[in-house]
């Protein structure tokens, strides 16, 4: 089964060039062939093709459901970019298959890439999403200064933790997890959070947590954290 992503299904019935492309010439379907559809938010449509050109297949709604959510609280993991940006869209797809509903890249001050192509990041979550056939479409965040996203998360009510490397006293993230609770986890970079953005993301409620016994890499410890909250709501 494959799935095929329409964001504006219900004003058109005609998939992109690039889904067009995959449907038709890749997978060879014709016309009366049914395909599977979402919206990225939550709905799937049963479809039908009516027109299968490789650039703008056509097709008519048969159908639609909406999905439970795969967990009952919202999981966002804030990154730091690492410096080889092939290791980040790894990690990011991989969360997207473990289950991640929102991730911002952190611009923090040891961080070697400061600049990112979220365009190239939104096709590795829209192909990771397909991949593991999950209707809801991970929200992803343009790089955001540390200092800026932490003034924003205040007034956040769920469960806030920052991973970092420092010798301080530091809980182990999976005995933190509540279930049923927003999760944020903050992922610093190869140089590691300075001493300040730990102190500031304490001073406003963040837990620091470990992720284990070994110092992970910046992408391996994002894909521990993300796979640690969904395992610990199961």
């Amino acid at each position: 089964m494959y799935l095929f992503y329409c964001p504006d299904i219900e004003k058109q019935q005609t998939l992109s060039e690039e889904e067009s492309a995959h449907c038709v010439r890749v997978l060879r379907n014709t016309a009366g062939d049914e395909i599977l559809i979402t919206d990225g938010r939550g709905i799937t449509y049963t479809a039908r093709i009516t027109n299968p050109h490789p650039k703008h297949c056509d097709f008519e709604i048969i159908s639609s459901e909406k999905q439970t959510p795969h967990h009952a609280f919202h999981l966002h993991i804030a990154i730091a970019p690492t410096k080889n940006i092939e290791r980040l869209e790894w990690a990011i797809e991989k969360c997207v298959e473990i289950g991640v509903d929102e991730i911002t890249p952190l611009l923090c001050h040891f961080s070697e890439r400061k600049q990112l192509r979220t365009d190239r990041l939104e096709k590795i979550i829209l192909s990771a999403a397909k991949q593991s056939l999950t209707p809801y479409l991970p929200v992803l965040h343009e790089l955001t200064p540390y200092d800026e996203f932490i003034k924003g998360q205040r007034q956040s009510q769920g469960q806030k933790f920052i991973a970092h490397c420092y010798k301080e006293d530091k809980r182990v993230l999976k005995n933190e997890i509540e279930r049923g609770r927003d999760v944020l986890v903050l992922i610093g970079p190869e140089g590691d959070f300075s001493e300040q953005e730990v102190a500031d993301a304490l001073s406003i409620g963040f837990i620091p947590v470990s992720l284990g016994n070994s110092r992970l890499r910046t992408e391996t410890a994002g894909v521990v954290a993300c796979h640690t909250a969904i395992l610990m709501n199961e």
